[in-house]
């Protein structure tokens, strides 16, 4: 026996062989529950049902019938009627089975596979999955609205899963708006997507707590909208009072949050929304969270140029040191090579022109080998400097796939081993050193063309010289 192994005893055997029978059994049991559902409600019409006592809800009953849970997770509103005529309980707490599996004891030293268990109501059931007629005849049948068997309350699971119509049906009848999960989360916070704006306004006409805060995090509704980038959320939260530079626990404003969050190319245009909402409702640029990261030094780590450019508009500052002693310039720089589609170009180029600290000389080298799959990166930064001293180290420090698909550029690098820098681009150099952080600002209100101003501001030629 290989080392690390083991052998399976008898017992264990066994086991395995009675959760394989179980299994078969359960699956048979749900396909034979579909066929019968006929006979099963002739056989339900002769039970007595006892009247709900006035005034009085009933305790909930635990219900693991799958002709009654088939009923509600496929919304036959028909069959729910009939399962839940006038004068039976709707007040049910569902053991469903199904959907992972995991070892559980079964005495004597042995595990069983089995599968794990959530338990649900039909209220959930059905607010999650949209199916509103049916919601409302369970309602109407004296469901207990804020019943949490598993957690979380039936108005969690319409928020979750984008369902305002059922939303709103359940706090028409009463459910707690500010109710909170057993992970310490209201509903409004359940709202992390576009397609939930309308349970969000539903929970607020309600009375949900503009300013609730999550338990383990702190966060407000305005950080989860934030930290998800939903634009419409942030306005809607922002109207009804929300705290704009409330800190959570890791020190984050809605700002930042916004700005710490990994953000995919496609998702970059509704982040900048969300900054730009903010910022016009006074949101601090200059903020930090407890490790002294502003939103410029998120904003660049995450490769978002609108956003680095809205939050330089709104007076961030470029050479802000967090603990670790970096400047926003360092993080951009660390995720160049991984995010080629973000156009991380363009953030060099806006941290230079607002007078940020330029890498050092001789770490080029070490930032050409990251940086070298953004050519245009690699140019905004060499044509920060007056003069550069091109080595073998730099030649061996751009990858062979770089050096193919952009040749003509670092061809064009290399030659400065053996030539000066022109005369064209040390007038740049001079100019910039001496407008320092002003750059910006002066050079477009030159009276000069729009070729030389956009060469004083590092436009790109896809070569140096």
């Amino acid at each position: 026996m290989s080392r690390g192994s083991f052998v399976f005893t008898s017992s264990a055997l066994r086991s395995f062989e009675d959760d394989r029978d179980t299994l078969e059994r359960e699956k048979y049991k749900k396909q034979l529950a579909g066929h019968h559902f006929n006979r099963y409600m002739l056989k339900k019409e002769l039970r007595d049902r006892a009247p709900l006592s006035s005034g009085t809800l009933t305790p909930p009953a635990v219900c693991q019938d799958s002709v009654v849970h088939n009923a509600l997770y496929t919304g036959d509103l028909e069959a729910v009627r009939h399962l839940f005529p006038r004068g039976s309980t709707a007040n049910l707490i569902v053991e469903p089975r199904g959907g992972d599996m995991r070892w559980v004891a079964a005495g004597d030293g042995l595990w069983s596979l089995s599968y794990e268990q959530e338990l649900t109501t039909p209220l959930h059931i059905t607010a999650g999955r949209g199916f509103t007629d049916c919601l409302r005849i369970l309602l109407q049948r004296g469901a207990d609205v804020d019943l949490a068997p598993g957690g979380t309350t039936a108005l969690h699971e319409s928020c979750e899963n984008c369902q305002p119509e059922c939303t709103k049906l359940l706090l028409i009848h009463g459910a707690n708006a500010n109710a909170v999960t057993e992970d310490g989360l209201m509903p409004l916070h359940f709202c992390t997507s576009p397609e939930s704006l309308e349970c969000a306004k539903n929970l607020l006409q309600y009375g949900a707590a503009i300013n609730g805060r999550t338990q383990d995090e702190n966060d407000t509704p305005l950080h989860v909208a934030a930290s998800n980038g939903l634009p419409a959320h942030t306005q809607l939260y922002l109207r009804y009072g929300a705290a704009v530079d409330k800190r959570n626990n890791e020190g984050l404003t809605p700002l930042i949050a916004a700005c710490s969050q990994p953000q995919e190319a496609r998702e970059l245009g509704r982040f900048f929304e969300v900054c730009q909402v903010l910022l016009e409702a006074g949101a601090d640029v200059h903020t930090v969270d407890q490790d002294k990261h502003t939103p410029l030094h998120m904003a660049c780590k995450n490769a978002n140029p609108d956003v680095v450019d809205l939050l330089l508009a709104n007076g961030a500052c470029v050479n802000d040191m967090e603990y670790g002693g970096e400047a926003p310039m360092h993080n951009i720089l660390k995720v160049v090579c991984y995010k080629l589609s973000h156009q991380p170009e363009r953030i060099v180029r806006a941290l230079l022109n607002h007078g940020s600290i330029r890498v050092w000389p001789g770490a080029l080298p070490v930032v050409l080998k990251y940086c070298c799959g953004s050519p245009r990166t690699v140019e905004v930064l060499l044509n920060a400097y007056s003069h550069l001293k091109v080595t073998d180290a730099w030649v061996e420090s751009v990858s062979s796939e770089a050096l193919k698909e952009h040749k003509g550029f670092y061809e064009s690098v290399f030659s400065l081993a053996r030539t000066p820098r022109s005369l064209q681009h040390l007038a740049r150099f001079r100019i910039r050193i001496f407008l320092e952080d002003r750059v910006h600002k002066v050079v477009p209100e030159l009276d000069l063309p729009t070729a030389i101003k956009n060469y004083l501001l590092l436009e790109y030629r896809d070569y140096v010289h």
